[in-house]
């Protein structure tokens, strides 16, 4: 599967203890952001629930008591303190990136997104360039807020369209009109945004290939510098699977998934975006996501908010998923964090690949062990892996090694 549609998952794995403060082992703090160093925030609220959606999200109904959007950013500013306190004898030289993610960050009013970014800047200092995205569902932006967000320091915003049909958004519970993504986006652009994404998903049940160009074709003519777009992946427990189950809708299919992939890199390609990650394009490098290069190059982020992972000198940890228990843990002075883990050297190493051959800047052929490199070997004789970035020491998917990039995995890993 060329690419699958990601976020925090909708059950948290088990781990160790974290300690009441938060504390870090020392091996963990003693180079904090020498590979770079990220925020994210997320923001769990949302206006309604998409029928796909499995990610740690709260519509007004569902939050219950001790625990609103209007107390949430001074949560999450008290998360903040303790990451300063844990960091405090060993701080990241920087913030190169901040990631708000959700949810839909936008249903908190700009001054509050303004606030928290205000925060991490006083605590860590962020870097004379850094990189600073919110997601936004279109129809929760106006060109006030977003010149509210460009104003307080935002560079970039990342729009959820998933697909101009309206049956599509239909089918997938998307609330806003077949246009108002690419409207959205135009907006930002006025507000002064240099970088704006549009999110797409494709392989929904019903779409057909007409309305997966139509979507393409919008996004082209908005005239963004990213695209992302992922393969509608079905989770359990989602309104989506239960419809499934009862036999209201088909199960997606791999093969218009790929035929989808395929599709996308043709018209992509034609209008200038190049990938540089499986599922992502982009116009130019400087367009490119940093902060998701940041994970999937292995540097160091602090995640604020419910269910938000961290990670940190090959420490990980996630936050308690509820905002009433994130915000219970932090009034009580405590860290919201529920558990961790230690990563070892091969699962760092195992995770290193999974995610570098997924880049176009592509995995060094040296980090692999002998088993894996036969496999490299394979794959490039099998059209999998360009055979010129291999010749120069690099593991570099070719357009048919993306369809085929989890298996190109398999291969390289024992």
């Amino acid at each position: 599967m060329p690419g699958t549609l990601v976020a925090m998952p909708g059950v948290l794995p088990e781990g160790e203890p974290v300690p009441r403060d938060g504390s870090l082992p020392a091996t963990a703090t003693r180079a904090v952001g020498a590979r770079g160093f990220g925020v994210y925030v997320h923001v769990p609220f949302c206006a309604s629930r998409c029928g796909y959606c499995d990610f740690n999200t709260y519509t007004a109904s569902e939050l219950g008591g001790g625990a609103s959007r209007e107390t949430y950013a001074d949560s999450v500013l008290a998360e903040l303190a303790l990451a300063a306190r844990v960091l405090g004898d060993s701080p990241p030289p920087r913030v190169d990136t901040v990631f708000v993610g959700g949810g839909t960050p936008t249903l908190l009013p700009a001054d509050d997104l303004a606030r928290i970014l205000d925060g991490i800047d006083r605590v860590w200092g962020l870097a004379a360039d850094a990189e600073v995205t919110t997601e936004a569902n279109p129809e929760s932006v106006s060109p006030e807020s977003l010149k509210t967000l460009r104003a307080a320091g935002y560079t970039r915003i990342s729009l959820g369209m998933q697909s101009a049909a309206p049956g599509v958004l239909a089918v997938l519970d998307r609330r806003h009109s077949a246009g108002r993504a690419t409207a959205a986006a135009l907006e930002a652009r006025d507000a002064g945004f240099a970088h704006v994404n549009l999110d797409l998903i494709y392989g929904t049940p019903g779409e057909t290939a007409e309305d997966f160009a139509a979507s393409l074709a919008q996004v082209v003519d908005a005239g963004v510098d990213h695209v992302s777009a992922y393969a509608l992946i079905v989770e359990d427990g989602t309104r989506l699977a239960a419809r499934m189950r009862r036999g209201e809708l088909p199960y997606p299919s791999d093969d218009v998934a790929a035929d989808r992939y395929l599709a996308a890199e043709a018209v992509l390609g034609a209008a200038g975006f190049s990938w540089y990650e499986v599922s992502n394009w982009a116009r130019s490098a400087a367009a490119a996501c940093r902060h998701n290069l940041l994970y999937w190059t292995g540097a160091d982020w602090w995640g604020l908010g419910p269910g938000a992972h961290s990670h940190v000198g090959g420490v990980r940890w996630w936050n308690v998923k509820h905002p009433s228990a994130y915000a219970a843990r932090l009034a009580e002075g405590a860290s919201p964090a529920l558990a961790r883990e230690q990563l070892t050297p091969d699962e760092q190493h195992m995770e290193d690949v999974m995610l570098r051959v997924r880049l176009a800047s592509g995995l060094p052929l040296d980090v692999l062990d002998a088993a894996g490199r036969a496999g490299a070997e394979r794959a490039r004789d099998a059209g999998l892996l360009d055979a010129g970035a291999y010749a120069r020491g690099l593991v570099v998917l070719t357009l048919r090694g993306r369809l085929l990039a989890d298996a190109v995995v398999r291969d390289l890993l024992p």
